[in-house]
C-alpha cells in the first residue's frame, strides 16, 4: 500500500491513519529526509498515546513518507530546543515515550508496534525501530549509528538494545566506528526480522500488524509485557506473572469466545473484553 500523506509544514509532522484495528503512524518531512524536529517528537508521542488509549486500536505501524525512514535528528533545531531546558517528550506521565526505555516519569507503551524502514535509517531511526516489537526492512536500507562522529552519545536506547540483540562485540563494532551497514547486516544482527524488496516494506508490516490485531487483544498485551519483563528483569521475575495473568485472562469474554470458536471450528471474533 501507499500511505496518503498530508502536506507537512517546514518543521515536519506525524500523520496518522486508521485501518480497522491498526494505527498507521507516518513520519512526514521527506524534503529533509525526515529529519526530526521537536514538534515531530511531540506528535509521535501523541500518536503512541492514542494507540494505547483507544480500545479500538490494537497495533501500531511506524513508517515514513518519501524515500527514506529518517536521516536522524535535525541537530541545530534539537540542540537549541534542549539547551533551553525543554524535553522532547514530557516526563509527567501524560504521553507515551516512543523509545520505551522505562525511565522514571516516562509512560511506556503496552500495545504492539511494527516498524517499516527503508532507505536511510540513521541514529534515532535505528533507536525507534529497536524500540518497536517487530521490524520489516526494505532491501535498500542504509543504517548508521553515527553519534560518535558528532561528539555525542546515542541516548535513545541503541547502546542497550544493540548489545541485547547482537552481543557486545557487534554492538561496539557499529557504535564505535559509526560505520554504515545494510539490511543484510541488520538482519544478521537481529535488528530487523524481515527483509523485503524496496517498496514492499509497508505492505509486509501491515500484514503482520493485521495478523496480530486478529488475536485476543488482552492476551497480546499480556504476552508482550511478559517478554519485556523477562528481558529487563530476568526469567524468574517474569514467571511471577504467569498465574495472576492466566487467571485474569481465563475470566475474560474473549477467553469464552476462544473456546466457542474452537468448538464451532471457526475464526474467533475478539472484542478485547
Amino acid at each position: 500500500m501507499t500511505a496518503t500523506p498530508t502536506t507537512p509544514p517546514a518543521e515536519g509532522c506525524i500523520d496518522t491513519q486508521v485501518l480497522d484495528h491498526v494505527l498507521l503512524i507516518g513520519i512526514n518531512r521527506p524534503a529533509k529526509r525526515n529529519g526530526w524536529t521537536p514538534p515531530m517528537f511531540r506528535q509521535l508521542a501523541e500518536a503512541y498515546t492514542r494507540l494505547d488509549d483507544d480500545p479500538a486500536l490494537r497495533v501500531g505501524v511506524l513508517h515514513a513518507m518519501g524515500d527514506h525512514f529518517t536521516a536522524g535528528l535535525d541537530l541545530p533545531l534539537i540542540a537549541q530546543y534542549m539547551k533551553q531546558g525543554n524535553k522532547l517528550v514530557p516526563d509527567d506521565g501524560t504521553l507515551v515515550e516512543p523509545h520505551n526505555m522505562g525511565q522514571p516519569g516516562y509512560r511506556r507503551r503496552t500495545k504492539p508496534m511494527v516498524a517499516a524502514v527503508k532507505g536511510i535509517c540513521f541514529t534515532v531511526g535505528i533507536e525507534l525501530m529497536l524500540a518497536a516489537d517487530i521490524v520489516v526492512a526494505a532491501d535498500n536500507c542504509r543504517f548508521s549509528q553515527l553519534e560518535v562522529q558528532r561528539a555525542i552519545m546515542a541516548s535513545g536506547g541503541a547502546t542497550i538494545r544493540m548489545a541485547e540483540r547482537a552481543g557486545m562485540g557487534n554492538a561496539m563494532l557499529h557504535l564505535l566506528t559509526a560505520d554504515e551497514f545494510d539490511s543484510a547486516e541488520a538482519y544478521r544482527l537481529n535488528f530487523v526480522q524481515k527483509v523485503v524488496p524496496a517498496g514492499q516494506e509497508l505492505d509486509e508490516a501491515l500484514k503482520i500488524a493485521q495478523r496480530i490485531a486478529a488475536q485476543a487483544p488482552q492476551a497480546v498485551v499480556a504476552t508482550r509485557l511478559n517478554v519485556l519483563r523477562a528481558i529487563e528483569e530476568g526469567a524468574v521475575q517474569a514467571t511471577q506473572d504467569f498465574e495472576p495473568v492466566k487467571r485474569r485472562l481465563l475470566h475474560s469474554e474473549d477467553a469464552a469466545e476462544g473456546i466457542r470458536s474452537f468448538i464451532e471450528r471457526r475464526p474467533a471474533k475478539f472484542t478485547g473484553r
